[in-house]
């Protein structure tokens, strides 16, 4: 795309306006969803715990240099568990190393990968050991298919290696084991070679293989233990857990049912549109959790409401331009497109070999105009009443909005309630809204 198309004004003449500008966009109410929140209080406390029980900590020896993993999931208070992870080793006599166990992404490069860390407060300077990024792999056995199976170089080369990972439900398939320590192993700590090895067979095969190629790496190298983290329904750290290799596959498929359970959903399970107020990787790894929005990259994975229209309205900041999941959208913005690091965004589709979600929807130069398109597009619909939900995006939903078409739904619901009358949206002078709210 040249920077004259990029930079050009849109809607020139007008004629989208005019086309759109015939829906009216309802007024909307912000709405509270009530979910469980138990979440630990004590993460520094819970994890020295966890490194006191004599099966841990007696694997660790004095002198032992130890490689950490590090990921590129929006997980609560990482740089506060990697730190105090850190702590622990070097505690019992270990000199950790962290490094970035992320596959393609950080644009599949070694500096994009630090700099990924660095957006999470991961740096040398505040976790006191050195973070060493690098894109350099090695072949450390085969499957029983053939296929290579890749770790980090400086990981392999390692006394031990401590696996870091949160365990919840993945974007694109089902399994026994989704997304978790097991993946963290073949697709993080493989980089791009191993991502890619591993994804080559699409994700109708992806159950098996984070299996087998978690097998192959738990043979070959000294996976000391794991630290499995779950978070709650407001993303917020819910346990944390040290576990030995030889019970991953137990326990993490154990822990997979609890994240599931403790997922947060959209209460009112069938409306026509869904507007999402941003997207980005610290969010999901498909920058809006399928698993909350119903928007699946693959036909492997299934859940979440029924609606029609998808509105994308913005990336986050910490997305450093990476677009994944902005395919998934029927509309989005100008901003979005103008925003969007396409060398940032393609290798990780091309990695997963799902390229669904990078494809860019349809592009209205404002919010207001691209949710007049959605309502426009939609059929069978009242469109005087069209029925939307609204949210900030799928790290919080909490806190949503509805239109007045939804109230009454709203009303009767258990586990929701109306905080507000209906409101006019406030789009500025430029059709556009604040994400505050």
């Amino acid at each position: 795309m040249s920077e004259r198309m990029r930079n050009s004004v849109w809607d020139r003449h007008g004629v989208i306006g005019t086309i759109v500008g015939q829906c009216k966009v309802p007024r909307m109410a912000r709405v509270k969803q009530t979910f469980e929140d138990n979440r630990l209080k004590d993460i520094p406390g819970t994890i020295a715990k966890e490194f006191q029980k004599p099966e841990i900590s007696s694997r660790i020896k004095p002198g032992m240099r130890i490689a950490v993993t590090s990921g590129s999931r929006g997980i609560a208070h990482i740089a506060e568990i990697t730190k105090e992870i850190v702590k622990q080793i070097q505690k019992l006599g270990g000199k950790p190393f962290i490094f970035p166990a992320m596959g393609s992404h950080g644009g599949a490069t070694a500096e994009g990968q630090k700099e990924v860390l660095e957006s999470y407060g991961i740096t040398e300077k505040t976790m006191g050991v050195p973070i060493i990024s690098s894109m350099e792999t090695v072949v450390i056995g085969h499957t029983p298919e053939g296929k290579p199976v890749y770790i980090d170089k400086h990981a392999f080369e390692a006394d031990g290696i401590v696996v870091v990972g949160r365990i919840k439900p993945h974007t694109a398939f089902r399994g026994t084991w989704e997304s978790g320590l097991l993946k963290m192993m073949v697709i993080g700590m493989g980089k791009q070679k191993g991502a890619e090895s591993c994804h080559d067979e699409g994700f109708g095969r992806m159950a098996y293989n984070v299996e087998v190629y978690a097998d192959v790496i738990m043979a070959k190298t000294n996976i000391l233990f794991g630290v499995g983290i779950v978070e709650n329904a407001f993303d917020d750290t819910y346990l944390i857990e040290a576990i030995l290799p030889q019970q991953f596959k137990k326990r993490e498929a154990e822990l997979l049912e609890l994240a599931k359970n403790l997922m947060p959903k959209i209460l009112i399970p069938k409306f026509d549109i869904l507007i999402v107020d941003q997207i980005g990787k610290n969010f999901s790894g498909d920058g809006a959790d399928p698993n909350i929005t119903g928007t699946y990259a693959t036909p492997y994975a299934s859940g979440g409401p029924e609606f029609q229209r998808y509105v994308i309205l913005d990336l986050s900041d910490e997305t450093h331009g990476n677009a994944i999941g902005i395919g998934m959208a029927d509309f989005t913005t100008k901003r979005v497109f103008d925003k969007t690091d396409f060398d940032a965004t393609y290798p990780n589709a091309l990695t997963a070999t799902v390229v669904m979600g990078v494809k860019m929807p349809m592009v209205l130069k404002s919010d207001r105009e691209a949710i007049q398109a959605a309502i426009f597009c939609c059929t069978g619909i009242d469109k005087l009443r069209p029925k939307i939900v609204r949210i900030k995006n799928t790290s919080h939903i909490d806190e949503i909005m509805v239109s007045e078409a939804l109230i009454e739904e709203v009303k009767g619901h258990p586990q929701m309630k109306v905080l507000e009358e209906p409101k006019e949206l406030p789009f500025d002078g430029e059709g556009n809204l604040s994400f505050d709210w």
